[in-house]
């Protein structure tokens, strides 16, 4: 406390009364910058959402009529919906596998403490930081049929025709989207992966290893067990982010050829480039409600805590 204020009687807090509660020990300070954000960037366009999935669009007038059940009605009746939702299904329930095998069986690989590894694992993070849509169109150039070097590649071996290629063909269009994403978010299992493997307790594996078991059976008996529940959050986190799935669809086939590749995401996202916000609403809602029942009901399963 400086003398003038000893002098006069007031301590150094009343220079600035605005910002006493600085040192408050009160947590609504602290957590009203937070709350602010999740109102504006969550709660609000939540709410507006639902508010605009009770409307009707009048294409001629523009103009949104109260109308609670029609767009609801009209997604249940609307049969590229369900395709859509398949689809979704599809794309997240293959990418989770692959990505998830990969990440594993390159986690292992650098679980290591030799010299250059921690190089390697640093440059894992390298796909990571590239934009989804950088990536759409990085492989939607390596897979065109014409001068793609994937694509050509793939022709030299004899595993695909000219006359068909992959992202023209519906057959094969979601497996170029898929390579994409497998691409670009393996190395996001692989450090999940890693960061599990690497706080697993050594005691376990060197008692197993003075018993004569071999490397496959304490993977299958030690490791896969112990990281039963890093696995389970990596599925969790993962599988919510590839339902949503929209940059590699939009940029790569724009849900073609035909609706092969359209996921629910992708639907809405035309949807709403069309105009019909409310009907646009109405399936972002309706995936957020399959994503929320999908993860309780996975987490339930596997028991699985947040």
């Amino acid at each position: 406390m400086s003398d003038a204020a000893v002098a006069q009687g007031r301590s150094p807090g009343s220079f600035w009364p605005k910002w006493r509660w600085l040192s408050s020990e009160h947590p609504l300070p602290w957590l009203l910058p937070a709350s602010a954000l999740m109102i504006i960037f969550g709660i609000y366009p939540l709410l507006y959402a639902l508010w605009l999935s009770l409307h009707k669009r009048n294409p001629v007038t523009r103009a949104n009529v109260f109308d609670p059940d029609y767009n609801w009605l009209k997604a249940f009746g609307d049969q590229r919906v369900w395709d859509a939702i398949g689809t979704t299904f599809l794309y997240t329930g293959i990418a989770l596998v692959i990505q998830l095998v990969l990440g594993l069986l390159i986690a292992l690989l650098l679980d290591s403490d030799r010299k250059g590894y921690g190089v390697l694992r640093a440059l894992m993070t390298l796909p990571l930081v590239v934009p989804p849509a950088v990536t759409g169109m990085m492989f939607l150039l390596m897979l065109d049929g014409s001068f793609g070097v994937l694509s050509r590649s793939l022709y030299a071996v004899g595993l695909l025709s000219p006359q068909y290629p992959i992202l023209a063909n519906s057959s094969t269009a979601l497996a170029g989207v898929l390579l994409a994403d497998i691409w670009q978010w393996t190395p996001f299992m692989v450090l999940i992966m890693l960061a599990g493997l690497r706080s697993l307790p050594k005691e376990p594996f060197e008692a197993a290893a003075i018993d004569g078991a071999t490397a496959v059976q304490a993977f299958f008996k030690l490791t896969l067990p112990m990281m039963s529940k890093v696995i389970a959050i990596a599925v969790l986190i993962r599988g919510i982010d590839l339902f949503r799935v929209f940059d590699y669809v939009k940029v790569m086939t724009d849900s073609g050829p035909g609706t092969a590749t359209e996921t629910l995401t992708s639907y809405s996202g035309r949807i709403y480039f069309n105009g019909d916000f409310p009907y646009a609403s109405t399936l972002s809602l309706i995936t957020l409600i399959l994503v929320i029942i999908a993860s309780s009901l996975f987490m339930k399963i596997f028991r699985v805590k947040l």
